[in-house]
Order: C-alpha cells, then sequence, then structure tokens
C-alpha cells in the first residue's frame, strides 16, 4: 500500500501489519474518519470474494471484518461509498456468482454489522461500473454497465427507505461504466469512464472519455464542465481509475488515480479537479 501526501505531492508505503487481504482485483474501497473499508473483488482463479477489512491508518493495521453469510453475497466490480456524516459504508450491484447484481448493502461502522436495504427493483437493472455517490443526503446510482452501457439514475433515500427513477435533464454524459463519480455538496461529479466496450471484456481496452460532467441533485440537471487545460495538465480518456474526493489548497475536488488507457496501458499518474459548480437558479 501507497499514502499520496496532497500537502506536500509525494508518495509514501505504507508498512501494512495485521491480517493482510490476499491479492484482488474489481475490489473497492472507502473510508470513514481514518479507517479504510475494503469490501468483495475477485481472486487469481478468477473467483468472487465477499470479505470485508478494514485498514487502521493510524496504525497501518489490517483487520477482517467479515465474510461468508454474515454480509453481501460475493462480487467484484461493484461501487462502493462511504457516508462519512452518517457512520455507514454502502455497496451497490457488481457481478456475482451467478450474474450482475442490483441489490444494496449498508455496513453500520459503529455497530459493526452488515443491513440489507430495499433493492431499487426492474426499473434499475443489474449492473457492474456503476457510480454511487451521497450527495443532498441521499444516496445516487449513476450509469453502469447492464450488458450495454446505461445512462439512467437513480436515487435512494435513506432516511425513508425509497427508492425512485431520476429523469435528468440538460448536458447529459452519454451511456458510459467504470468512470469516477464522487459527491461533492448537492452535486455528483463524473469523469472519464468507458463509452464504448472491448469486445475481450476486462482483458482489453474499449473506447475512454476524457470528459467531466455534474449533476445537480436538486433539480436533476446535468452540466458540462470546463476542465480545458494542457494535456501535460490533464487526465485524458481513461477508465477503471482509482478515485476519491479530496481537498487542496481549501478547494473540494476529485482526485484520480491511474486506470486503462485505450491502448490498454496500465497508468500510475495523479490529478486533482476543483470544479466550479453553480446551484441551478
Amino acid at each position: 500500500m501507497y499514502a499520496f501526501d496532497l500537502k506536500t505531492q509525494t508518495w509514501s508505503p505504507l508498512d501494512a501489519t495485521g491480517d493482510v487481504p490476499p491479492p484482488r482485483v474489481g475490489v473497492t474501497m472507502a473510508a470513514v474518519g481514518g479507517t479504510v473499508y475494503m469490501f468483495g473483488g475477485r481472486d487469481q482463479e478468477h473467483k468472487e470474494l465477499n470479505e470485508l477489512y478494514s485498514f487502521d491508518t493510524s496504525t497501518g493495521t489490517w483487520a477482517p471484518l467479515s465474510s461468508g453469510t454474515d454480509g453481501p453475497p460475493h462480487r467484484s466490480y461493484h461501487s462502493m461509498v462511504a457516508d462519512a456524516v452518517g457512520g455507514w459504508v454502502y455497496v451497490f450491484g457488481g457481478c456475482g456468482d451467478a450474474g450482475r447484481l442490483n441489490d444494496l448493502w449498508g455496513y453500520d461502522v459503529a455497530a459493526g454489522r452488515w443491513e440489507q436495504l430495499p433493492s431499487p427493483g426492474e426499473a434499475c437493472r443489474p449492473r457492474g461500473g456503476a457510480g454511487l455517490a451521497v450527495a443532498g443526503g441521499k444516496l445516487w446510482v449513476v450509469y453502469g454497465f447492464g450488458g450495454e452501457e446505461l445512462d439512467d439514475v437513480h436515487c435512494y433515500d435513506t432516511a425513508t427507505g425509497q427508492w425512485s427513477a431520476v429523469e435528468t435533464t440538460g448536458d447529459k454524459p452519454s451511456p458510459r461504466s467504470v468512470f469516477c463519480a464522487t459527491g461533492i455538496g448537492g452535486h455528483i461529479v463524473v469523469f472519464g469512464g468507458e463509452v464504448d466496450p472491448s469486445d475481450l471484456g476486462h482483458l482489453g481496452a474499449g473506447k475512454f472519455s476524457a470528459e467531466a460532467f455534474a449533476l445537480d441533485t436538486g433539480p436533476s440537471t446535468w452540466t458540462r464542465l470546463d476542465d480545458a487545460t494542457g494535456a501535460e495538465h490533464h487526465p485524458g480518456p481513461r477508465g477503471w481509475c482509482a478515485f476519491a474526493a479530496g481537498e487542496k489548497d481549501g478547494r473540494r475536488g476529485l482526485l484520480v488515480y491511474g486506470g486503462n488507457s485505450p491502448t490498454n496501458d496500465r497508468l500510475d499518474d495523479i490529478y486533482f479537479f476543483a470544479p466550479v459548480l453553480e446551484a441551478a437558479c
């Protein structure tokens, strides 16, 4: 494991101890406070996993929290997000043992237990590579891949336990999956992603986007973001990135690390994008 310091803009290796998870791909991570939570993935034999681990950043210690029947079914290429204010970590969809999923699970950090939450039903097709974000006090499922690239948006109200399909307007992104997505205030910011899948599936590179958009979750309006900059300061088209919300020089934005290029090369660069977000009138 490595840590990137936003202030000094330097990488440093972490000396992890404890029950270190075995190697895997298609895994997701989310942080609450100083603890990082990691769920699922696919092992070297292409077996779907459902273990939940925690990593304490203050001590550098891994610990297993759940596995087996204690939580969500086995899956990879799912979506995961933390509601740091509420103290929950959410997992949605992904590729399960019997196909794609559209179920929603929540992990109560304080209680240390999983809870299966209401599923969205047939209106929200089972999918992998979806955007999952917390914005405006709600949980949002954005786009994804369900046999084809999707362009629908669904909202889960954590207070009422109700799902709703969201009709969006404005300058909408084209259908896509495996993009970066994070909630910033009442907006969901997305970047990149696969807009045309490869015939090789996870082994190949499809057509990737280099666009950035924001969804204002109040009026459900999309806006294409102006991220014009020189090529040396722009990540370019990519998908399958690691990403997170972050803050640099007092500005809240999107951190993008690595990913897959249109030439199927694995990338190792890191970028920070602080968009100008305006609420609709």
